[in-house]
């Protein structure tokens, strides 16, 4: 890191400029410069915007490493891949229909380029290079000023990190770049990170449960709830949750506008039946979002973000289209308040599913980059939820460090192995059990990583036997919320034998995680002391 090079575009004064320098007639860089960081903060002497800000220094990278580069949010596909290999195609093939058609708005395709050559691999947040064993890490230490784009080169032997100051004017001393790299074993390069970064372990701990989404949908009733609720406590086991997603409400953003014909005795009851049955009560909501057709977008048009144009920001295409929510406009803000407030404390609920919150930082907007505006909304929804609990989903990993107890860190799983992708964001099996393997190192330290869901039933599902064992190993094995979306009463023996495998909260030590070959992963860990493994076809679904 210290023989990095620098490279900045920039406007002042109506015109551009291109400098590698530290110091121009517009600003002067402070540089804090050593082996294993680099920090640079800009004093501008008149007001400038930032068009490209890069730095770029060489590693050690063989034919024989191993690289990693997280995607842009916890949905986004990421894994370890081989110097030769390219990044997905859909990277490249979807951009522009995913830009213009709002299909991919829950990524970075509108903001963002990524490159088609092979050995070139891009990321957010932090990237590492493993050789063999020893693992060569670099992370931002701050994405509040803007999130950090790192890419590792294969070909010239070089790393760089570009930060996005999209929509920031400066005109007083910013940090625009704060970078580490770290050397080492597994656990003493990420160790090393987040004690860098002063995020505290999660204070919750291995848990298992329920949600209600991967089997009914929206579709969910109270019925439902309570038929699956009586099978799940009938079986005497150690059950920490029961969730229920998507479906309760009359319109996504009408959070306390209940569908009385499918939830006649209201939430407070649920959550009060889930309580008597020894379980915590979990809810599903998108708080920064609202429907097209909801009461708040229809009453309330001034509390959505608008674009440059003042057109209304689409957050994506679920529910036949949403819009984003801004909660810096504080009628909106105090709303999202309100909400929080009646779930949590009147109906009782002890953990909310936060859903879709890449909706925060959808666009830069009132001179804040992507990467505050996204901190920023994680400061809020944690001051609002205070001491319950937090499952967060759908949003960029950095700002979510500290804030939230649990959190996805995958697509959702699919009721087959193979779908078709458009995006890098849609539901995939085989996307979210590597982003489970290959984002292991946030466990626990983080917070407590989600890889959604693993099914174990025969109705309504489209994996065989061996795909929903490989499913529930994984899960386990590298997962620290194990949820089902079954009526567990329906499991056949051998079934329910897995099932309390799954959940039984063993101790679970993972020794190696890698591909040995193309689309084969192998396994060690060690359960309770004993020694075992998993090797398997991810892009089939086959053991090997």
């Amino acid at each position: 890191m210290e023989k990095f090079r620098l490279r900045m575009e920039y406007k002042a004064d109506g015109k551009t400029f291109i400098t590698n320098l530290l110091e121009t007639e517009h600003f002067t860089m402070d540089v804090k410069n050593a082996v294993d960081h680099i920090k640079l903060v800009i004093n501008p002497k008149t007001q400038i915007t930032v068009d490209d800000l890069t730095v770029t220094f060489p590693v050690d990278i063989t034919a024989d490493s191993r690289i990693f580069a997280n995607g842009y949010q916890s949905w986004t596909d990421c894994r370890e891949y081989f110097t030769n290999e390219s990044q997905s195609a859909i990277v490249h093939k979807y951009n522009v229909l995913a830009h213009k058609t709002r299909i991919g708005a829950s990524g970075d395709y509108g903001f963002t380029k990524y490159s088609s050559d092979a050995g070139v691999f891009q990321g957010y947040s932090y990237a590492y290079i493993r050789n063999d064993k020893t693992f060569d890490l670099i992370g931002s230490i701050d994405e509040r000023t803007g999130f950090t784009f790192i890419t590792v080169d294969s070909n010239k032997k070089e790393v760089s990190a570009k930060k996005d100051l999209e929509g920031v004017i400066l005109d007083h001393p910013y940090a625009v770049m704060d970078i580490i790299e770290f050397k080492g074993g597994e656990d003493e390069v990420f160790d090393k990170y987040f004690a860098v970064m002063g995020i505290e372990k999660p204070r919750v701990k291995k848990s298992t449960g329920y949600t209600t989404w991967y089997n009914y949908y929206s579709k969910v009733t109270q019925k439902i709830v309570e038929d699956d609720l009586e099978a799940m406590s009938g079986l005497n086991l150690d059950i920490d949750f029961f969730q229920i997603d998507d479906g309760y409400q009359t319109a996504v953003g009408d959070w306390l506008s209940i569908i009385s014909e499918k939830f006649p005795d209201g939430m407070k009851h649920c959550a009060d039946e889930i309580h008597a049955k020894g379980m915590k009560a979990g809810l599903w909501l998108a708080p920064l979002g609202a429907q097209f057709n909801s009461q708040i977008r229809k009453e309330h048009p001034d509390w959505i973000i608008k674009d440059k144009k003042g057109k209304q920001v689409l957050a994506g295409i679920n529910w036949g289209t949403f819009y984003a929510l801004d909660i810096e406009n504080q009628e909106c803000a105090d709303y999202i308040r309100h909400c929080f407030d009646v779930i949590l404390n009147e109906w009782g609920f002890d953990m909310v599913k936060l859903d879709f919150l890449y909706s925060a930082c959808i666009i830069p907007r009132n001179g804040k980059s992507r990467g505050q505006l996204m901190c920023e909304a994680m400061d809020f929804i944690r001051d609002c939820v205070g001491d319950k609990l937090i499952l967060g989903c759908g949003v960029p990993l950095w700002p979510s460090f500290g804030k939230v107890d649990f959190c996805r860190i995958g697509a959702d799983m699919g009721l087959k192995w193979k779908d078709f992708h458009y995006i890098r964001e849609f539901v995939s099996t085989e996307y979210t059990l590597a982003n489970s393997i290959f984002r292991r190192q946030l466990d626990n330290r983080a917070f407590c990583n989600d890889p959604d869901v693993f099914l174990l039933r025969d109705n309504n599902i489209k994996l065989n036997e061996e795909q929903k064992k490989i499913i529930a190993t994984v899960n386990n094995v590298f997962g620290s919320l194990l949820f089902v979306s079954d009526n567990v009463s329906a499991y056949t023996p051998e079934q329910m034998e897995l099932f309390k495998w799954a959940v039984s909260k063993s101790d679970i030590k993972v020794k190696s995680a890698e591909f040995i070959k193309q689309d084969v992963i192998r396994v060690d860990y060690t359960d309770d002391g004993a020694d075992k493994s998993l090797t398997f076809d991810i892009k089939n679904g086959i053991l090997a």
